[in-house]
């Protein structure tokens, strides 16, 4: 790594205020790579840049797509643009206790802090001056520009709760802080919606046009049904959604896993740990035989550890990837999903943070079933380190390097 002195650090700052746009992402990125190893936290503690800027930056530089601006709706500076620090600390104390919209009706979140709250959390916890801090509206305001609103409480408190829930949250903070602070780690977010009736069908939604979109005035008939597979690289903030043709299985899941790997591992290159959130589902729960075989195949054809951190039972809202499928259900509801090619072309132009989906489809035929023996499985068992305290909400899979 190069070394960074006084001197060159106001040569960048002023280069970079000189830029716009595309060419100061860009020009902020290589920074950031050339001289504290691609951390956009460093780098924004190191010269004031915006880490999410930096971030969409460096993902920019890897994927070879460029985010448009905006330029015509440019004024006055927001504060958390002013502020780069508040946006981060304002999240870190909004996402633990935020969650997402049960019903997918919406992208917001929620959170139980008002503006007032918020702003003395940030001088009693963060360290803030009252004076350095906007007024309670302003924080209002960016509150909601990040998707935290005040709402009323909904019927959405799960009926069960499982006597390990507190300690699986716990250990889904402390796995993902672990590695959103390594810079060899990718965390992603995975899980799969609801499978997608094609056909002439009602989607509940509206459509601008001289005539109302004609469909079936019955969902009986249709031609297939989707399964649409979610990965989400946290971090980067890039949604991948892969369909399938077929059932949702332990095998479709790591084949999906697989062909998303074989189509980023070269962006991923210096990546050695992989570490997955998901539900605990009955096609990828800790103890699902057929899907911890395929995750170990998965860690030695890649050279990846690889740890899976679930959520708990009847929580799974809490997982990043289920705020993607609110965004999607709403982009194309009013649309008519009549075949494929426009099931996915509708995908493909949703949006999550200003970044399109990479769509694909997964033509693969998947039976449903499918297990291990007990005996065949003890080889299988020996390879997964699993949390003494909760075995079956966090498992860690060495490579075995050949």
């Amino acid at each position: 790594m190069n070394e960074l002195t006084d001197q060159l650090i106001a040569t960048f700052k002023d280069a970079a205020s000189k830029l716009t746009g595309v060419r100061r992402r860009a020009f902020q990125a290589k920074v950031a790579l050339d001289y504290l190893d691609g951390s956009s936290r460093r780098t924004e503690r190191m010269f004031g840049w915006r880490r999410k800027t930096v971030e969409l930056g460096l993902n920019e530089l890897r994927t070879g797509m460029t985010c448009l601006d905006n330029t015509s709706a440019r004024g006055n500076h927001k504060t958390e643009e002013k502020l780069p620090l508040l946006e981060e600390d304002i999240r870190s104390l909004a996402e633990p206790q935020s969650q997402q919209d049960p019903k997918f009706q919406s992208p917001f979140q929620y959170t139980r802090m008002t503006a007032k709250a918020m702003r003395q959390a940030l001088i009693d916890q963060k360290g803030w001056k009252s004076e350095e801090l906007p007024c309670e509206k302003t924080i209002g305001n960016i509150l909601n520009r990040l998707g935290y609103r005040l709402r009323r409480v909904q019927k959405a408190k799960p009926v069960k709760k499982v006597r390990e829930t507190d300690a699986i949250f716990e250990n889904v903070q402390r796995e993902n802080q672990a590695s959103d602070e390594r810079k060899d780690s990718l965390r992603i977010s995975i899980d799969t919606k609801d499978k997608v009736k094609v056909g002439d069908l009602s989607r509940g939604g509206q459509s601008r046009g001289a005539e109302a979109t004609k469909a079936n005035d019955h969902d009986m008939q249709y031609k297939e049904k989707l399964v649409p597979f979610g990965i989400l690289d946290v971090l980067g903030c890039v949604l991948s959604i892969i369909f399938g043709t077929s059932r949702e299985t332990s095998d479709f899941i790591a084949d999906c896993l697989q062909q998303w790997w074989n189509a980023n591992a070269s962006q991923y290159a210096h990546i050695r740990q992989l570490v997955i959130n998901l539900d605990n589902g009955p096609n990828n729960s800790g103890f699902r035989t057929q899907f911890l075989k395929r995750m170990v195949e998965f860690a030695d054809r890649n050279g990846l550890e690889i740890v899976l951190v679930y959520y708990p039972p009847y929580h799974s809202k809490y997982n990043p990837i289920e705020r993607c499928w609110g965004i999607l259900e709403a982009h194309w509801s009013g649309a008519l999903l009549n075949c494929r090619t426009t099931t996915l072309e509708w995908a493909r132009t949703m949006t999550w943070n200003g970044i399109h989906p990479v769509v694909e489809l997964l033509d693969s035929v998947y039976e449903k079933g499918v297990k291990i023996t007990k005996k065949a499985f003890q080889s299988i068992e020996k390879r997964l380190k699993r949390n003494d305290a909760i075995p079956k909400y966090s498992v860690r899979i060495e490579p075995r390097l050949t």
